[in-house]
């Protein structure tokens, strides 16, 4: 780390306050500014100005869900001062550990849970309330939310290109994502074993290359579920040499459906990233790999 990294991060943690922000995040990840407030007892004034000092030591992501703020935890810049100073007296088990974590991604998931409760004719958003009955239809609903931020050495043009090329698609996630890539197109998550099958598809919500890509996930036929497609936001954000990749994945059916894609997006997602790197993929299929309970 540069001098004026290691300068922000320990300014950062100097002050309680920003501590234990830290440490709610850590408790759950991915809180909107008023979420923390209310958890803190503390001015959204201050919360803002305090998170503000967090992000620019890169100690907190923010990741933007319509008009919401995400923030998130990220231990990058601690695990870059812990290697800095520690490594000279255990070096070598050290670098295999730091080898592993440069070709691992990170990530952060985050679940909002979300009830709905019709009262006397009316609907009000927010926790069940404590003696509630069948009769008054309250149904607690979970509603997860996915993030996944991964580094790659590359360009975010090469970045983007990676997620919109058909022929790229192919080699890194086995499927050809086939579209124009403008506003309100479809998009098609074709086969490559030459039969043409469409798996999985959706509609293109918004493209602004090389940054960012936003986009509905699933039934291959269009069809909505009943509570509204999934959404998937790639957003490309260029430091220098390297892309820092987030995908966040919204309104994810179900438990089920979230286990699948924690499973999943880290896979293709590494797949990419060897790719961009290396000029090749993984040497096997990283979602083929079994996983252990």
């Amino acid at each position: 780390m540069d001098a004026p990294d290691v300068d922000a991060v320990f300014k950062a943690l100097a002050d309680r306050t920003r501590r234990l922000l830290l440490d709610r995040l850590r408790e759950q990840d991915g809180q909107t500014l008023g979420e923390l407030c209310a958890r803190l007892g503390m001015a959204r004034q201050s919360a803002t100005q305090h998170l503000d000092v967090l992000v620019g030591a890169g100690l907190v992501t923010v990741v933007r869900r319509g008009r919401e703020r995400l923030h998130f935890l990220n231990p990058a810049a601690i695990s870059g001062i812990g290697e800095r100073w520690i490594s000279p007296f255990d070096r070598p088990r050290l670098q295999a550990l730091a080898a592993i974590r440069d070709a691992a991604e990170e990530r952060a998931m985050s679940e909002k849970t979300v009830s709905e409760k019709t009262v006397s004719g009316k609907t009000v958003s927010g926790s069940t309330e404590s003696g509630s009955t069948e009769s008054e239809n309250a149904d607690a609903e979970t509603v997860p939310t996915y993030v996944y931020v991964t580094y790659v050495r590359a360009d975010a043009q090469q970045v983007w290109q990676a997620l919109t090329d058909a022929d790229l698609t192919a080699r890194y996630w086995g499927h050809s994502n086939v579209s124009d890539w403008q506003p309100g197109s479809r998009w098609e998550h074709r086969r490559t074993d030459g039969s043409g099958e469409v798996d999985a598809g959706g509609r293109v919500l918004e493209a602004d290359p090389p940054h960012r890509l936003v986009m509905t996930f699933g039934d291959p036929g269009g069809e909505e579920p009943p509570g509204g497609a999934s959404v998937v936001t790639f957003l490309v954000e260029q430091h220098g040499g390297i892309v820092r990749l987030t995908v966040t994945h919204e309104n994810l059916a179900d438990g089920q459906a979230l286990r699948e894609i924690s499973l999943g997006w880290p896979a293709v997602l590494a797949n990419l990233k060897s790719l961009l790197e290396t000029g090749e993929v993984l040497p096997e299929e990283p979602w083929a790999m079994p996983v252990r309970a």
